[in-house]
């Protein structure tokens, strides 16, 4: 029993470590192209889209292990059955119900991780990655442009690029910046530009030799104005009450809200929220579950018709809770009903088709002598 045991925990650890790996990587794949794609177009800074992917995989741990799991025991019970190993299991006298034990040995302690990611971990990188936009929305628009890149602040109101410097004492090269405001619209050139901080803490960027172009769309009216430094105050950096408007702003978002705070809101999207947090963990436990009987195949049957009923039932039971958030957050389902109803449902058909599995059928009774023999 001991050597089964080891033997089932060490296969679907090693199976959940590479589906794990597998899925982490893929994630992180496409979330690292949209946030780059997001730096790019000046939405975010260069400098955060490492926070940003950090706090955001942490949001989709919950789910990448769910599904890990879930993947790694369907995989370990169907090779038992495809490779005849489970004909040996079952030839010392162990049966399909021994696998709950081994499996919720791997089960239980992925379950409290997910809790743990769901109740606290996960707020919590909500609301950094909250906090992390909305600095960025509060700095001077100069702190935003890369050099040798068009980057578009105020919706386009203010449009930026810069060169590399080639002057010492110069922290831009070349620089244009189109400005368009309610009456004037201005093209600015200069040579370099640096950024000079007075003593009171108010902030300037000074350009060097460039040329000032304002013009009335539709009028006549031109200037132009030739500098050799021109300087204009920039907007102030965060300070600390900003700083707490965007972690106020960050919570009022009900995914980044804290859990002993969404129990004391008392809404029907709090409560929404509290049953999504509190599916998860238990989520993973029954797909774990409903992989025993899942996973036991005929080894004469083909391999991809099993694989995707596992699939369809992992993808329906998600898709039940999330439904059930939704009719918990309007108002459609009381909480007390929704939190246990998909888990209660899964949990039936689970037992159901472990009793079909472990049902031994009666023999049938031999057919009567035929007389005219």
């Amino acid at each position: 029993m001991s050597l089964f045991k080891r033997s089932v925990v060490s296969e679907i650890m090693s199976h959940a470590g590479v589906v794990l790996s597998t899925l982490l990587v893929v994630w992180l794949s496409v979330l690292l192209v949209r946030l780059l794609g997001e730096a790019a177009n000046g939405s975010i800074g260069a400098d955060v889209v490492f926070g940003l992917a950090t706090f955001s995989s942490i949001t989709a741990l919950p789910v990448i292990l769910s599904v890990s799991l879930f993947i790694a025991v369907l995989t370990t019970v169907t090779r038992n059955f495809r490779e005849s190993e489970m004909v040996v299991w079952f030839a010392s006298g162990l049966s399909l119900k021994d696998w709950i034990g081994p499996i919720m040995r791997c089960a239980v302690p992925i379950a409290l991780m997910i809790a743990v990611l769901t109740l606290v971990a996960s707020p919590w990188a909500y609301r950094q990655i909250t906090e992390y936009r909305q600095r960025y929305e509060q700095r001077s628009d100069l702190s935003k442009v890369t050099t040798g890149q068009f980057i578009e602040t105020n919706d386009g109101a203010r449009v930026f690029f810069a060169e590399q410097p080639t002057q010492p004492g110069e922290e831009m090269g070349n620089i244009i910046a189109r400005v368009v405001d309610q009456e004037w619209l201005s093209v600015v050139t200069a040579q370099g530009a640096r950024i000079q901080e007075e003593a009171n803490g108010d902030r300037f960027l000074v350009l060097s030799e460039g040329h000032r172009y304002d013009l009335k769309p539709g009028l006549p009216d031109f200037r132009l104005i030739d500098f050799e430094r021109y300087g204009f105050r920039l907007e102030s950096k965060a300070s600390a009450s900003s700083i707490d408007a965007a972690r106020q702003l960050a919570e009022s978002q009900i995914k980044a809200r804290p859990t002993m705070q969404l129990f004391a809101d008392d809404t029907d999207e709090a409560r929404s929220q509290i049953m999504w947090r509190l599916a998860l963990p238990l989520a993973a436990l029954n797909l774990a579950l409903l992989a025993i009987p899942l996973g036991s195949v005929n080894p004469r049957l083909g391999r991809s018709g099993d694989f995707l009923i596992a699939g369809l039932v992992g993808l329906l039971y998600m898709n039940l809770i999330n439904l059930s958030r939704g009719w918990i957050g309007s108002g459609q389902l009381s909480f007390g009903v929704g939190v246990w109803l998909v888990h209660a449902i899964f949990t039936a058909l689970m037992a159901y088709m472990m009793w079909r599995k472990l049902r031994v059928k009666a023999p049938k009774d031999p057919a009567p002598p035929d007389p005219a023999v």
